[in-house]
């Protein structure tokens, strides 16, 4: 008696099983932190630019009296505003990756991997919230050294770590949906400088926003950085208060970011070409 063969019709390939959306994003997350744990020389790098600020500008501007009638000193006012500006400035240079990734032939792989692309930008846009962990610690320890009041409780910490997470994740997804539709180095930095001087410089992050015009201010309402610094200042200061609130500061990034996932993750696949 002959057993039976089953023969696989032309053209059939096996299906690879999918991993979950969450797990997808938590293997991709981990990839991308794991650049950060072997590259130690990076961390210490980001130790400059907010060490300048506090150091050296934020004495200087003091003398300008730009706070009058707050019961802040300048430098502690623009702490949070240097935190933002870490975040920021390390995000937004995240989609410059992503063409590496396509130049060293990485991003072929990505593209047929069984993750989905909303996992694959999320992933990184998540990482990228965790690369940018350190720069909290960076930024307390220099308050600190600088005799800013802070607050310690862990709910205020936690809260910290989450608007950071928010706010590197909103613009590493900026970045990289530049990244998709510029397709090369030059006209992405281009671009980058260009989107990210009027984000911080039209915010809170550095002065008070009654010390603008009045059409500057309505400019500074759409931007998101202007919450991220507004809830950070919040909770990070002893005596900081939020001027929208901090619902609102936590609430403002979550729909940007849900919609630059799906404007990303629909031109991913695209940036190959």
């Amino acid at each position: 008696m002959h057993s039976e063969v089953a023969v696989q019709p032309s053209g059939w390939t096996e299906r690879v099983p999918r991993f979950s959306f969450l797990r997808e994003t938590a293997a991709v997350t981990q990839g991308e932190v794991r650049k950060l744990l072997h590259d130690p020389v990076e961390i210490l790098g980001r130790v400059i630019q907010p060490t300048v600020w506090i150091v050296i500008f934020a004495p200087v501007f003091s003398s300008f009296h730009m706070l009058k009638g707050s019961n802040l000193r300048y430098i502690d006012y623009i702490v949070p505003g240097i935190l933002a500006q870490s975040v920021l400035f390390i995000s937004v240079i995240y989609g410059v990756g992503l063409l590496w990734e396509r130049d060293l032939g990485l991003l072929q792989k990505f593209l047929v991997s069984p993750a989905s692309r909303g996992a694959l930008v999320l992933g990184k846009a998540i990482a990228s919230g965790l690369r940018n962990l350190p720069q909290i610690v960076i930024v307390y320890a220099l308050a600190t050294f600088a005799s800013v009041k802070m607050r310690w409780n862990p709910l205020s910490l936690l809260a910290v770590v989450v608007l950071v997470i928010l706010g590197s994740a909103l613009f590493c997804m900026i970045s990289m949906l530049v990244a998709c539709i510029m397709k090369n180095r030059e006209r992405f930095l281009g671009v980058n400088q260009l989107l990210t001087a009027p984000l911080f410089f039209a915010s809170n992050a550095l002065y008070p926003l009654t010390l603008m015009p009045w059409w500057l201010r309505r400019i500074c309402i759409f931007n998101p950085l202007t919450y991220i610094v507004d809830g950070l200042r919040g909770c990070m200061l002893a005596k900081g208060q939020s001027t929208y609130g901090l619902w609102l500061d936590f609430l403002i990034p979550i729909p940007m970011i849900a919609v630059l996932v799906l404007l990303t993750a629909w031109f991913y696949p695209r940036v190959e070409y």
